[in-house]
Order: C-alpha cells, then structure tokens, then sequence
C-alpha cells in the first residue's frame, strides 16, 4: 500500500487536535474513518505512529519523525497548489544576454502602471530559449528563431548590430566600422544564444571564432584586446564596461527581437506585452 496524502493530512490531524474526535471533525469525516486511515498508514510504513491511552494521543518516536516529514510534505504541496492557481498573478519575461536594451525601463514603467495587478519580472537565464524550456518563465525574448515547434514568436522590432571593442583598439577610433574590418580578427562567439556567428561574413572572408557562455565573461575578453565581438544594440545598453567600445557595424543586417511563448500554453498577459513591446521598438 502506497502512502498517500490523506493519510499524512490524517496523522497531522491528530496530533494538533489532540484526539480521534477532534481530528474527525476538523477533517468532515467520521471518528472511525480517522482510525481506519492511521491504521492503513501505520501498515504502509510498518510502524506505530501513535500512543492512544484514555488522556490523551501522543506520537511515539517513529511517530515524531514521520510527523515531522508529513508537514513538510503537506505544505510542499500547499505552495504546489498555490503557485498552480494563482501563478498567472505573476509574469516572468526570461532573456540571455539582454533584456530590451534602452526599452527596458520604460517597458516595466509602463507594464506598471497599465497593469498593476500583474507583476513583472525580468529573469536572464542563458539557454536558446531563454528560460521557457527549462520553465523559468512565461515569455522569453528571444534574438534567433526557435526551430521548436512547442514554441510560437512574434517579431516586436529590430536592433542594429554593434561591433565591441577594446577602448585602445584602432578601430574605436571609427564613428562605425564594416563586416570587411572585422574579417582578420578572432570573433567571440556564444553559439547557443548569441546573436552572431562566422555566417554574417562572405564564406571566403569569415573571422575566426572563439567560444563564450557568458555575456561578462564576452566582455572581460574583449577588454584585453584579444578578441572582439559582434552584438545586438540592446548589449550597448544594458552592458556598459569600462575598456570596451561600441561601434556600429554598418552594413551588417538587423537583429530581429522576438518575444516567445509555449504554444498550447499561453499567457493570459502576452498579447498585452507584444502590443507594448511593439509599440516601444516603434517609437510609440
């Protein structure tokens, strides 16, 4: 015999209640069908929980052990429940290297003020979807197609691609630089959720490639002057680091920014932050 949660919700009856009676009406059921239970969960764990005399119900040693067990289990479940049905009253917006750049701020002001009953939160998890797959969000933006079929996105807008630098470097002197400039150097690339990769190059003038996971660790690299680096606008804004430029790349196409959902799952508030997010990329 499995234990089960009635039976754990029985044993915690009674010790509070301090009796069979007590535990019978706090739980709506008869003062036999609480023996019963006990009974059926001291046969599943094959020892005896309680001491029963005229007076009173005492747990035994087992009995304090497995009490104690079964109220960490009831209120694991409790927040199970609670984060299943009111969990909508939260959203969580997961990104990888950058949220939304110079649009952050006033996209959590404005989500503020239009919707305060829902809170936000903006969580960075570096994986290729932001945080949806591995559950730690709601909504991811995302700067690369899912090929997930799981996975719905929409286009929100489009930021230029910066080329970083280090600050001594030759070409920080440059108001911008082009994709010809780049092709020398060594690339430093995040392949699972950066942005760019050897392919923005013709095929017979591609930079060499270096491999990074972090977007600190990109920039503490770069800093040296060993490596150089090719990112969204948003990077620029959300990470300034003294010893490192921006430049703009000019003939290097967009990043297209989108915002992705589970498919079979979406959120009640995700048409609402498509439409603000849009709006802000458009200059509205």
């Amino acid at each position: 015999m499995d234990v089960e949660l009635r039976h754990l919700r029985c044993l915690v009856a009674i010790a509070d209640e301090g009796s069979f009676t007590d535990a019978a009406l706090t739980l709506g059921v008869s003062q036999a069908a609480v023996s019963r239970t006990l009974a059926a969960l001291e046969r599943a764990l094959g020892v005896r929980l309680l001491r029963r005399t005229s007076r009173a119900v005492t747990p035994t040693a087992a009995g304090q052990r497995v009490l104690a067990h079964a109220r960490r289990v009831l209120a694991e479940v409790d927040d199970l429940v609670r984060e299943a049905t009111t969990g909508r009253d939260e959203l969580r917006i997961g990104y990888a290297w950058a949220a939304l750049g110079r649009h952050t701020l006033p996209f959590q002001r404005r989500w503020g003020a239009a919707h305060p009953e829902t809170g936000l939160h903006l969580v960075r998890v570096n994986s290729p979807t932001a945080g949806l797959l591995e559950g730690m969000c709601d909504l991811a933006v995302v700067r690369r197609p899912l090929d997930d079929r799981r996975f719905d996105s929409a286009i929100v807008g489009l930021e230029r691609r910066l080329c970083a630098l280090a600050a001594d470097d030759p070409l920080a002197r440059r108001r911008s630089v082009r994709l010809a400039d780049l092709a020398a150097r060594v690339l430093l690339v995040d392949r699972r959720t950066g942005t760019t990769t050897p392919e923005l190059w013709p095929p017979d003038a591609r930079p060499a490639t270096e491999e990074i996971h972090d977007v600190d660790d990109w920039l503490t690299v770069i800093a040296t002057g060993r490596c150089i680096g090719v990112t969204a606008e948003s990077t620029a804004n959300q990470y300034r680091r003294p010893g490192v430029v921006y430049r703009p790349v000019r003939d290097a196409e967009p990043v297209a920014v989108r915002l992705a959902w589970w498919r079979d799952d979406p959120h009640p508030a995700g048409q609402a932050v498509l439409e603000l997010l849009t709006g802000l990329y458009r200059g509205q």
